[in-house]
């Protein structure tokens, strides 16, 4: 069963790890969650990239620069294996030569600096998904919660945020990314965010790792409405295999991420939005290890868990790769 995976963290983590003195980590073979080897055995088709910039660090444009290098010195030394993608014409071409692609993403709108032509050069770079902020005021929009600063204190993950929606410069950045044909994707945006993002643009979007807060109540998940809504449009979100957004854990129990729950997700989003809203997004390097789906090459049990809940091969092909790939098709250019 092909995979389209529309998020993880695996390059940022390879960068952050060097700046910080860690032994080098590549994409070839490693000890985290993805590298190509473990990508074959998982029958992937494509892996999103993300770029994860937390917005705290001093220079985010800089360091999201740092983090595109890196991509680029990885899939260059494999150009055999994997090769990157831009739009749905190189995916289905690498397919039939064979290859897996890579394609670039960002996980932070900030890195634009409020300026569109950094936007629109992202996209000379290869960009083709931003997600618009992460957990922290970015002049873009706004997060569902927001990090204390004071450390010691957790933040709010139940009430989210319904007030503060995309800035003026946001609205004008999701409008050019219409545009260009770079995928919008609201995973980490606010309430308000989200329908500021169906108010002023048109065409699908993604929430690229994000599941349902009507099974999981973190503000991190999306509500039936904005389930509905984005189907709608033909967009798509990915089930993000991270404990805390897949179930509540009881007091004082260590969460722990199973697949049963993440096919419990897939259940509630196919109920409420049909079967073509709904893809992967593991959040792979970007999320606790405490999880029964260790790696990228145990997709495959993920597979059987669906077929085992009833879903057709058809359905788990549209839930593994067709409707991202459909939206791929879409979208970019």
């Amino acid at each position: 069963m092909k995979v389209i995976d529309m998020h993880c963290d695996t390059i940022g983590g390879m960068f952050m790890g060097s700046q910080k003195g860690r032994p080098e980590q590549h994409i070839a073979k490693n000890d985290m969650n993805i590298d190509l080897e473990k990508m074959r055995q998982g029958d992937y088709m494509a892996q999103c990239f993300a770029m994860f910039v937390p917005y705290s660090v001093e220079n985010p444009f800089e360091t999201c620069m740092g983090m595109i290098d890196r991509f680029y010195e990885e899939m260059d030394a494999h150009q055999d294996v994997i090769g990157i993608a831009k739009n749905y014409d190189d995916l289905v071409k690498n397919q039939k030569e064979g290859k897996m692609s890579a394609i670039l993403t960002i996980e932070e709108g900030g890195v634009t600096k409020g300026n569109l032509a950094y936007l629109r050069d992202f996209y000379r770079l290869g960009v083709r998904m931003i997600t618009l902020n992460w957990n922290f005021v970015n002049g873009v929009g706004h997060p569902n919660f927001t990090m204390p600063e004071d450390k010691s204190q957790k933040p709010d993950f139940k009430t989210p945020n319904t007030k503060d929606g995309l800035t003026p410069y946001g609205i004008e950045m999701v409008k050019e990314m219409n545009r260009l044909g770079i995928i919008i994707d609201v995973s980490h945006l606010s309430d308000a965010g989200f329908y500021d993002v169906l108010k002023y643009t048109t065409g699908p979007f993604v929430a690229s790792h994000s599941n349902a807060r009507a099974v999981c109540p973190h503000v991190r998940n999306l509500t039936d409405d904005m389930i509905r809504e984005l189907a709608k449009r033909g967009g798509v979100t990915g089930i993000n295999y991270c404990a805390d957004f897949l179930r509540e854990a009881k007091e004082g129990e260590k969460n722990f991420s199973y697949i049963a729950d993440m096919v419990k997700h897939i259940q509630h989003i196919v109920e409420v939005g049909g079967i073509d809203c709904v893809g992967l997004g593991s959040d792979f390097d970007g999320i606790e290890q405490n999880l029964e789906m260790k790696d990228a090459s145990y997709l495959p049990q993920l597979a059987q868990a669906l077929k085992d809940a009833g879903f057709s091969e058809e359905d788990i092909e549209k839930i593994f790769y067709k409707n991202v790939l459909r939206v791929f098709k879409e979208v970019t250019k």
